[in-house]
Protein backbone atom coordinates (compact mmCIF):
# COMPACT_ATOMS: atom_id res chain seq x y z
CA UNK A 1 0.00 0.00 0.00
CA UNK A 2 1.28 3.42 -1.00
CA UNK A 3 0.57 6.22 1.48
CA UNK A 4 1.15 9.92 0.85
CA UNK A 5 0.78 12.09 3.94
CA UNK A 6 0.70 15.88 3.57
CA UNK A 7 3.01 15.81 0.55
CA UNK A 8 3.97 19.16 -0.96
CA UNK A 9 6.46 20.49 -3.47
CA UNK A 10 7.44 24.12 -3.96
CA UNK A 11 9.56 25.51 -6.80
CA UNK A 12 10.94 28.82 -5.57
CA UNK A 13 7.84 30.47 -4.09
CA UNK A 14 5.30 28.57 -6.20
CA UNK A 15 3.46 25.50 -4.89
CA UNK A 16 3.30 22.77 -7.55
CA UNK A 17 1.70 20.30 -5.09
CA UNK A 18 0.08 21.26 -1.79
CA UNK A 19 -0.81 19.04 1.17
CA UNK A 20 -1.73 15.88 -0.74
CA UNK A 21 -2.74 12.89 1.39
CA UNK A 22 -3.67 9.67 -0.42
CA UNK A 23 -3.75 5.94 0.19
CA UNK A 24 -3.35 3.81 -2.94
CA UNK A 25 -4.30 0.17 -2.52
CA UNK A 26 -2.21 -2.59 -4.07
CA UNK A 27 -3.40 -3.76 -7.48
CA UNK A 28 -5.49 -0.68 -8.27
CA UNK A 29 -5.54 1.27 -11.53
CA UNK A 30 -5.65 4.94 -10.57
CA UNK A 31 -6.11 7.76 -13.03
CA UNK A 32 -4.79 11.20 -12.06
CA UNK A 33 -6.69 13.88 -13.95
CA UNK A 34 -6.74 17.65 -14.14
CA UNK A 35 -5.68 20.61 -16.25
CA UNK A 36 -2.14 21.09 -17.47
CA UNK A 37 -0.15 22.55 -14.60
CA UNK A 38 -2.41 21.00 -11.94
CA UNK A 39 0.53 19.15 -10.35
CA UNK A 40 -0.09 15.67 -11.80
CA UNK A 41 3.42 15.08 -13.14
CA UNK A 42 5.09 16.50 -10.05
CA UNK A 43 3.01 14.17 -7.89
CA UNK A 44 4.11 11.05 -9.79
CA UNK A 45 7.73 12.19 -9.89
CA UNK A 46 7.73 12.63 -6.11
CA UNK A 47 6.49 9.07 -5.66
CA UNK A 48 9.40 7.86 -7.82
CA UNK A 49 11.73 10.38 -6.09
CA UNK A 50 12.74 12.03 -9.34
CA UNK A 51 11.55 15.12 -7.47
CA UNK A 52 11.99 15.40 -3.71
CA UNK A 53 9.01 16.55 -1.63
CA UNK A 54 9.35 19.88 0.14
CA UNK A 55 7.13 18.59 2.95
CA UNK A 56 5.23 15.48 3.97
CA UNK A 57 6.07 11.79 3.67
CA UNK A 58 5.64 8.96 1.20
CA UNK A 59 5.55 5.39 2.47
CA UNK A 60 5.23 2.04 0.77
CA UNK A 61 4.58 -0.68 3.30
CA UNK A 62 7.28 -0.27 5.93
CA UNK A 63 9.56 1.76 3.61
CA UNK A 64 9.83 5.53 4.10
CA UNK A 65 10.41 6.50 0.48
CA UNK A 66 11.21 10.13 1.33
CA UNK A 67 14.31 9.09 3.29
CA UNK A 68 15.87 6.71 0.78
CA UNK A 69 19.37 7.35 -0.57
CA UNK A 70 21.99 5.56 -2.63
CA UNK A 71 21.33 1.89 -3.40
CA UNK A 72 18.11 1.90 -1.40
CA UNK A 73 16.76 4.68 -3.64
CA UNK A 74 17.83 2.79 -6.78
CA UNK A 75 16.07 -0.29 -5.44
CA UNK A 76 12.91 1.76 -4.92
CA UNK A 77 12.99 3.08 -8.47
CA UNK A 78 13.18 -0.53 -9.67
CA UNK A 79 10.12 -1.40 -7.57
CA UNK A 80 8.34 1.76 -8.75
CA UNK A 81 8.81 1.94 -12.52
CA UNK A 82 8.24 5.15 -14.48
CA UNK A 83 6.84 5.48 -18.01
CA UNK A 84 7.20 8.87 -19.69
CA UNK A 85 5.31 10.75 -22.38
CA UNK A 86 8.37 10.90 -24.63
CA UNK A 87 9.33 7.23 -24.13
CA UNK A 88 12.92 7.93 -22.89
CA UNK A 89 14.45 5.23 -25.08
CA UNK A 90 18.03 5.29 -26.39
CA UNK A 91 17.31 5.73 -30.09
CA UNK A 92 20.62 4.37 -31.42
CA UNK A 93 20.29 1.11 -29.47
CA UNK A 94 18.17 -1.82 -30.54
CA UNK A 95 14.81 -2.55 -28.96
CA UNK A 96 15.99 -5.57 -26.96
CA UNK A 97 18.84 -3.60 -25.36
CA UNK A 98 16.44 -0.81 -24.44
CA UNK A 99 14.20 -3.30 -22.66
CA UNK A 100 17.20 -4.89 -20.94
CA UNK A 101 17.96 -1.48 -19.42
CA UNK A 102 15.10 -2.28 -17.06
CA UNK A 103 17.32 -5.01 -15.58
CA UNK A 104 20.22 -2.67 -14.73
CA UNK A 105 19.52 -2.83 -11.02
CA UNK A 106 20.07 -6.61 -11.07
CA UNK A 107 23.50 -6.64 -12.76
CA UNK A 108 26.91 -5.27 -11.87
CA UNK A 109 28.06 -1.97 -13.33
CA UNK A 110 30.90 -3.54 -15.44
CA UNK A 111 28.51 -6.09 -16.96
CA UNK A 112 25.94 -3.41 -17.77
CA UNK A 113 28.55 -1.12 -19.37
CA UNK A 114 29.80 -3.98 -21.53
CA UNK A 115 26.25 -5.16 -22.20
CA UNK A 116 27.10 -8.62 -20.91
CA UNK A 117 23.53 -9.64 -20.26
CA UNK A 118 22.69 -13.03 -18.82
CA UNK A 119 20.64 -15.43 -20.92
CA UNK A 120 17.97 -15.26 -18.22
CA UNK A 121 17.71 -11.47 -18.60
CA UNK A 122 17.46 -11.76 -22.39
CA UNK A 123 14.70 -14.34 -22.03
CA UNK A 124 12.77 -12.07 -19.66
CA UNK A 125 13.12 -9.12 -22.05
CA UNK A 126 12.02 -11.13 -25.09
CA UNK A 127 9.06 -12.50 -23.15
CA UNK A 128 7.98 -8.94 -22.30
CA UNK A 129 8.22 -7.91 -25.96
CA UNK A 130 6.19 -10.95 -27.00
CA UNK A 131 3.42 -9.96 -24.60
CA UNK A 132 3.02 -6.68 -26.48
CA UNK A 133 3.36 -8.27 -29.93
CA UNK A 134 6.64 -6.53 -30.77
CA UNK A 135 9.22 -9.31 -30.32
CA UNK A 136 9.85 -9.20 -34.08
CA UNK A 137 11.26 -5.69 -33.57
CA UNK A 138 13.92 -6.77 -31.05
CA UNK A 139 16.86 -6.15 -33.38
CA UNK A 140 15.65 -2.82 -34.77
CA UNK A 141 16.92 0.55 -33.63
CA UNK A 142 14.49 2.15 -31.23
CA UNK A 143 14.38 5.41 -33.19
CA UNK A 144 13.08 3.54 -36.28
CA UNK A 145 9.83 2.62 -34.52
CA UNK A 146 6.50 4.44 -34.54
CA UNK A 147 5.42 6.31 -31.42
CA UNK A 148 3.04 3.56 -30.36
CA UNK A 149 5.71 0.91 -30.79
CA UNK A 150 8.22 2.95 -28.81
CA UNK A 151 5.77 3.36 -25.95
CA UNK A 152 5.15 -0.40 -25.89
CA UNK A 153 8.92 -0.89 -25.69
CA UNK A 154 9.00 1.54 -22.75
CA UNK A 155 6.23 -0.43 -21.04
CA UNK A 156 8.11 -3.69 -21.64
CA UNK A 157 11.22 -2.08 -20.10
CA UNK A 158 9.17 -1.14 -17.04
CA UNK A 159 7.71 -4.64 -16.78
CA UNK A 160 11.12 -6.39 -16.73
CA UNK A 161 12.00 -4.34 -13.65
CA UNK A 162 9.45 -6.61 -11.92
CA UNK A 163 7.89 -3.56 -10.27
CA UNK A 164 5.15 -3.38 -7.71
CA UNK A 165 3.99 0.03 -8.99
CA UNK A 166 4.02 1.56 -12.47
CA UNK A 167 3.76 5.34 -12.77
CA UNK A 168 2.73 6.47 -16.25
CA UNK A 169 3.09 10.19 -16.90
CA UNK A 170 0.80 11.10 -19.83
CA UNK A 171 1.83 7.91 -21.69
CA UNK A 172 -0.51 8.48 -24.65
CA UNK A 173 -0.29 12.27 -25.03
CA UNK A 174 1.63 12.11 -28.32
CA UNK A 175 -0.15 9.07 -29.83
CA UNK A 176 -2.93 8.70 -32.37
CA UNK A 177 -6.25 7.07 -31.37
CA UNK A 178 -5.29 3.55 -32.50
CA UNK A 179 -1.98 3.54 -30.62
CA UNK A 180 -3.65 5.18 -27.63
CA UNK A 181 -5.91 2.14 -27.29
CA UNK A 182 -3.02 -0.27 -27.79
CA UNK A 183 -0.94 1.38 -25.05
CA UNK A 184 -3.81 1.72 -22.59
CA UNK A 185 -4.79 -1.92 -23.18
CA UNK A 186 -1.18 -2.89 -22.42
CA UNK A 187 -1.20 -1.00 -19.12
CA UNK A 188 -4.55 -2.50 -18.16
CA UNK A 189 -3.34 -5.99 -19.00
CA UNK A 190 -0.30 -5.54 -16.74
CA UNK A 191 -2.55 -4.31 -13.96
CA UNK A 192 -5.07 -7.14 -14.24
CA UNK A 193 -2.72 -10.00 -15.11
CA UNK A 194 0.14 -9.25 -12.70
CA UNK A 195 -1.70 -7.26 -10.03
CA UNK A 196 0.73 -4.37 -10.46
CA UNK A 197 -0.55 -1.04 -9.16
CA UNK A 198 -0.80 1.56 -11.94
CA UNK A 199 -0.99 5.33 -11.44
CA UNK A 200 -1.55 7.06 -14.76
CA UNK A 201 -1.80 10.76 -15.58
CA UNK A 202 -4.46 11.23 -18.24
CA UNK A 203 -5.94 14.23 -20.03
CA UNK A 204 -8.95 12.46 -21.58
CA UNK A 205 -11.78 11.83 -19.15
CA UNK A 206 -13.29 9.21 -21.46
CA UNK A 207 -10.07 7.20 -21.25
CA UNK A 208 -9.89 7.70 -17.50
CA UNK A 209 -13.46 6.45 -17.05
CA UNK A 210 -12.85 3.48 -19.35
CA UNK A 211 -9.63 2.12 -17.88
CA UNK A 212 -9.34 3.28 -14.28
CA UNK A 213 -11.08 1.95 -11.19
CA UNK A 214 -10.37 5.15 -9.24
CA UNK A 215 -9.91 8.76 -10.29
CA UNK A 216 -8.00 11.48 -8.47
CA UNK A 217 -8.70 15.00 -9.70
CA UNK A 218 -6.13 17.74 -9.10
CA UNK A 219 -6.43 21.49 -9.39
CA UNK A 220 -3.75 24.04 -8.49
CA UNK A 221 -1.68 21.35 -6.80
CA UNK A 222 -4.46 20.03 -4.56
CA UNK A 223 -6.68 16.95 -4.70
CA UNK A 224 -10.23 18.18 -5.32
CA UNK A 225 -11.85 14.90 -6.39
CA UNK A 226 -11.27 11.30 -5.32
CA UNK A 227 -13.75 8.63 -6.29
CA UNK A 228 -14.84 5.91 -8.72
CA UNK A 229 -15.37 6.84 -12.39
CA UNK A 230 -19.14 6.78 -12.08
CA UNK A 231 -18.94 9.61 -9.57
CA UNK A 232 -17.18 11.88 -12.03
CA UNK A 233 -20.27 13.52 -13.47
CA UNK A 234 -20.20 16.15 -16.17
CA UNK A 235 -20.83 18.78 -13.52
CA UNK A 236 -17.84 17.64 -11.47
CA UNK A 237 -15.70 17.58 -14.61
CA UNK A 238 -16.70 21.13 -15.51
CA UNK A 239 -15.80 22.27 -12.00
CA UNK A 240 -12.44 20.52 -12.35
CA UNK A 241 -11.55 21.70 -15.86
CA UNK A 242 -13.47 24.94 -16.21
CA UNK A 243 -13.27 26.30 -19.74
CA UNK A 244 -11.26 23.24 -20.86
CA UNK A 245 -14.09 20.84 -20.00
CA UNK A 246 -15.48 20.56 -23.53
CA UNK A 247 -12.03 19.52 -24.80
CA UNK A 248 -11.71 16.59 -22.39
CA UNK A 249 -15.34 15.43 -22.40
CA UNK A 250 -15.50 14.64 -26.13
CA UNK A 251 -16.37 10.98 -26.70
CA UNK A 252 -14.36 9.19 -29.36
CA UNK A 253 -15.50 5.58 -29.93
CA UNK A 254 -12.19 4.75 -31.63
CA UNK A 255 -10.34 5.08 -28.32
CA UNK A 256 -13.04 4.11 -25.85
CA UNK A 257 -13.29 0.30 -25.68
CA UNK A 258 -15.69 -1.63 -23.49
CA UNK A 259 -15.09 -1.29 -19.80
CA UNK A 260 -12.80 -4.13 -18.64
CA UNK A 261 -14.38 -4.68 -15.27
CA UNK A 262 -12.50 -7.71 -13.92
CA UNK A 263 -11.39 -8.80 -17.40
CA UNK A 264 -7.90 -9.08 -18.83
CA UNK A 265 -7.57 -7.65 -22.35
CA UNK A 266 -5.71 -9.79 -24.84
CA UNK A 267 -2.15 -8.89 -25.76
CA UNK A 268 -2.08 -6.08 -28.27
Amino acid sequence: MLVLDGVARHFNNKAAVSDVSLTIGSGSFVGVIGRSGAGKSTLLRMVNRLVDPTAGSIRFGDVDVTKLKGQALRDWRARCAMIFQQFNLVGRLDVLTNVLMGRLNTVSTPRSLLQLWKDEDRAVALSALEQFDISQLAAQRADSLSGGQQQRVAIARALVQEPEIILADEPIASLDPRNTKVVMDALLRINRHYGITVMCNLHSLDLARTYCDRLIGMSAGRVVFDGVPEELTEGVARDLYGLEADDVLDFDPAISPERFRGAVPAAA
